[in-house]
């Protein structure tokens, strides 16, 4: 027994937090974490498969293909930002559309959830489920929030794999578009590295009210398969991102701001652009892209839309 007991103790000792072994993991969280950077071609392949309201009929499936690049614009210990950037080309020219951002932090004490319409919240995450997890956080377009999560990173069976806990989700623009009877999603994340790159998976329900009751209307499956790829002109990506990296780093803080200000944020939705504030933020970069703009001066408006509309949002709550 006393045997057992000092083998338990040091098992503790093994997995506390500085602790060789737990530095160890963490570094190999991070290089699975850094192993999505990189230049793609990505299936966004969406499916509803179950319905589960008599009335509902469930949507065809929806495949879409394009290319994009993937950049680590930060990694520190505990924080690691991957940014998308879409390219396609018109005509002979590239066309490059900022996309989404995941921000993936060790062992969290807060993670910004979806509330409510319009509404994300900071919420605490107890000492036993973020101890060797890490949160990942999905930011829109403009850097306004989606959703976030809590998982941790596995190697079983030679999978490598992150799985977040099931957590509320705003609707996409495939679904906000159509004025569903459902207003939000219930999901899990999951990514999986492959030997062609990676893969986003998610198992959404598509929850509303009805009658004054909560209601699932269907079940859907959402594959995002990034294949490494560098026939495209990636090149264009680094080139926006170089000339618009100062007033995005300006845009983010911002919104950090306005959540650590009122422990969340509140930011009116719309189904074309995902949030208020979305055209006028990326206008904005394409304005210093355009040479139309100063970075400071767009940054000055970047700000203050951000301050104005949270704070105009949250009064309305």
């Amino acid at each position: 027994m006393p045997f057992r007991k000092a083998l338990i103790a040091l098992a503790l000792l093994l997995l506390a937090p500085g602790s060789a072994l737990a530095q160890t993991q963490a570094e190999r969280d991070r290089q699975a974490i850094l192993g999505m950077t990189g230049t793609f071609e990505v299936t966004f392949d969406m499916r509803e498969f179950m319905a589960l309201q008599p009335d509902y009929k469930l949507l065809k499936p929806k495949i879409t293909a394009g290319e994009e690049v993937v950049r680590a614009i930060e990694d520190k210990p505990g924080k690691i930002v991957l940014q998308h950037i879409l390219v396609g080309v018109v005509g002979k020219k590239p066309m490059v559309i900022k996309h989404w951002r995941q921000d993936w932090v060790y062992e969290p004490k807060t993670v910004l959830v979806y509330a409510s319409s319009g509404k994300w919240v900071l919420q605490p995450v107890a000492e036993a489920d973020r101890k060797g997890a890490w949160s990942q956080t999905v930011w829109q377009t403009d850097d306004s929030p989606r959703y976030g999560a809590v998982g941790r990173w596995t190697y079983t069976d030679g999978v490598t794999q992150w799985l977040s806990s099931e957590t509320r989700r705003p609707l996409a623009r495939r679904d906000a578009t159509r004025h569903p009877p459902y207003d939000h999603y219930l999901g899990t994340n999951r990514h999986i590295l492959t030997p062609k790159g990676w893969v986003q998976q998610e198992d959404n329900a598509k929850v509303g009210t009805k009658d004054g009751k909560s209601i699932t209307y269907a079940r859907e499956s959402v594959i995002n398969s990034y294949d490494r790829f560098t026939d495209f002109p990636f090149a264009a990506a680094d080139a926006y991102w170089a000339k618009t990296s100062s007033y995005w780093t300006k845009v983010r803080a911002a919104w950090d701001k306005a959540i650590a200000r009122r422990s969340g944020v509140a930011v009116a939705e719309e189904p074309e652009l995902g949030s208020v504030t979305g055209e006028r933020l990326m206008d904005w970069a394409d304005e210093i892209i355009d040479g139309k703009a100063q970075t400071n001066e767009a940054v000055d408006k970047a700000e203050a839309l951000i301050d104005h509309t949270a704070a105009t949002v949250v009064a309305a709550k």
